[in-house]
This record gives C-alpha cells, sequence and structure tokens, in this order.
C-alpha cells in the first residue's frame, strides 16, 4: 500500500511520560489548553480516526467533532450504515487505501489522524508531520501511543 497523493497526513496526539494516551475509552487527563490547540489545529479541516476513538467523542460531546469531517476508519462493517446515516459531515472508511483514494478524489489537503493507538501505528509510516504534547507525568491506561524512533 502506497500514499500516491499529495494530502498532508498530520498525526495529533497528547501523551503521557509513560505513552499513555486513553483509559476505558477517554482521555485519562482534562487539560484545557491542549484541547484548545486540538480545536484550533483540526477545525475546518478533515481528522481520521478508529471507531473507537469516534465512539468515545460521542460518548463526551455527544455529537461527532463539529466543523470538521469525520472519517472513521473500522473493519466493523455495520459501521458505515450506523454513522453515516445518523450525522452529517461523518464518512466510515473500511482500510486505508478507500481513505487514500477519497482524499484524492476529493483533493484534500490534509488530514489530522486523531488517534487511536491502532491508527496511528497503521497510519505512521505515511505521516507527514507529528503533533505531539508531552505531558510531565506518567498517568494509569490502557490505551498507548506507539514506540517511535
Amino acid at each position: 500500500m502506497s500514499k500516491t497523493n499529495k494530502t498532508k497526513f498530520k498525526l495529533i496526539v497528547a501523551m503521557s511520560k509513560n505513552s499513555v494516551i486513553g483509559i476505558n475509552g477517554d482521555l485519562p487527563w482534562y487539560i484545557s489548553e491542549d484541547l484548545k490547540r486540538f480545536k484550533s489545529l483540526t477545525i475546518n479541516n478533515v481528522v481520521l480516526m478508529g471507531r473507537k476513538t469516534f465512539d468515545s467523542i460521542l460518548s463526551r460531546l455527544g455529537k461527532p467533532l463539529p466543523d470538521r469531517t469525520n472519517i472513521i476508519l473500522t473493519r466493523n462493517i455495520k459501521a458505515k450504515e450506523k454513522f453515516e446515516s445518523k450525522f452529517n459531515h461523518v464518512l466510515v472508511f473500511h482500510d486505508l487505501e478507500s481513505v487514500f483514494s477519497w482524499t484524492e478524489s476529493e483533493n484534500i489537503k490534509k488530514i489530522f489522524v486523531v488517534g487511536g493507538s491502532e491508527i496511528y501505528k497503521l497510519v505512521f509510516p505515511f505521516a507527514d508531520e507529528l503533533n505531539i504534547t508531552h505531558l510531565n507525568s506518567s498517568f494509569n491506561g490502557d490505551t498507548f501511543f506507539p514506540e517511535i524512533d
């Protein structure tokens, strides 16, 4: 698989000293400044996430991330019907190649990859930029950012 188009894939994540990014389907912390930074970077753009991350956003906000096109990458075949019919500005893809094709056909200039762990691992080889907020504390968690060089 190869990304042949000009779309920039920008990974954005906040992680603890011990690489924790989540626990029980949610963030293990609440840092207003970081959420404001996340919003300012991603607003009016496309965000790519896994289904579990999308579910956590729905739990927290009751809706997809506003003023963004929310792309869900999942192996769950029923997710397309479930999410695309219920929400505007939500698209579901079942493989990364389909995401690449869509970005090319829609002439998308950049996509922010917002989690979770499996999606970061999958997209990392194609990433053009990393936006990492390093927290100066360790947290308990069950979801970790992949190890990087």
